[in-house]
């Protein structure tokens, strides 16, 4: 039977993807920054806006919104671009996503103030940071002004609404509806799993730490780790040293 198409409205959406298998779907710092330049990118050409994002190790989370009835257009060509990266890059074949990515019309605005929250927290849920401001790859860091906020990401309503840095944060943290939010969550863990869920060994893996003999058997099984499913930030915090070194071992490595 053909798969029914899918109805693109105008409007707020949130969406949320994952890696096949929940395979890691972000290896390194350059395949993070890839997939939020084919997001901005694409934003041009579909005429969306993004309005908040995280991108985790296995999935990520977007709110955007559409003038044009064109989402699944926008989203087959980010994640088909960036699936064609990461097969060359890492030298695999085969699908990268789960099927095709999952989205919810946001209908009013309870909804969308509490999913920014969300998918702001969501690092911290994942128990991959505790403060907000430590994960790299969430627009907390362009609302906190620790970074410049992407292009495609400059008119989002989080700015446009509380142009005042503090009432911005302020917002973020206290935009939680408890009921809402229990929606979100059960809805996105029908998509989406913590990359908990690959029963990651985290204290195995301290141990093998313990016993390397010298820093290049420990640069292999930080190596390994990560051809595993273990971030490079998570990584970075089990070692005790920074993502950057983490970040060049790997890339070493993997020459």
């Amino acid at each position: 039977m053909p798969r029914r198409s899918r109805m693109d409205i105008i409007g707020y959406y949130h969406i949320v993807n994952r890696g096949v298998d929940r395979r890691v779907i972000y290896k390194d710092d350059d395949d993070f920054k890839h997939f939020l330049e084919l997001l901005c990118a694409a934003c041009l050409i579909y005429e969306v806006k993004v309005h908040s994002y995280v991108l985790m190790s296995n999935h990520y989370h977007l709110l955007i919104e559409t003038s044009k009835e064109n989402l699944s257009q926008y989203m087959k060509h980010i994640n088909a671009y960036y699936a064609m990266y990461f097969n060359k890059k890492y030298k695999r074949s085969g699908h990268l996503w789960q099927g095709r990515f999952k989205s919810w019309y946001v209908t009013d605005e309870a909804y969308l103030y509490t999913l920014v929250a969300y998918i702001e927290y969501n690092p911290i849920q994942a128990k991959m940071t505790q403060r907000l401001g430590e994960y790299k790859y969430s627009s907390y860091l362009a609302f906190s002004e620790q970074e410049k906020a992407m292009e495609c990401m400059k008119e989002s309503f989080v700015f446009e609404t509380y142009e005042d840095i503090k009432e911005r944060l302020a917002f973020i943290e206290y935009a939680h509806n408890e009921r809402i939010l229990d929606e979100i969550k059960k809805a996105s863990n029908l998509v989406v799993g913590s990359i908990n869920e690959k029963k990651l060994d985290s204290e195995k893996l301290e141990k093998s730490l313990v016993k390397a003999k010298n820093i290049a058997e420990r640069n292999s099984i930080i190596f390994q780790a990560n051809q595993e499913g273990f971030s490079q930030h998570k990584l970075a915090l089990i070692v005790g040293i920074s993502q950057t070194q983490i970040n060049r071992i790997i890339k070493k490595k993997r020459v």
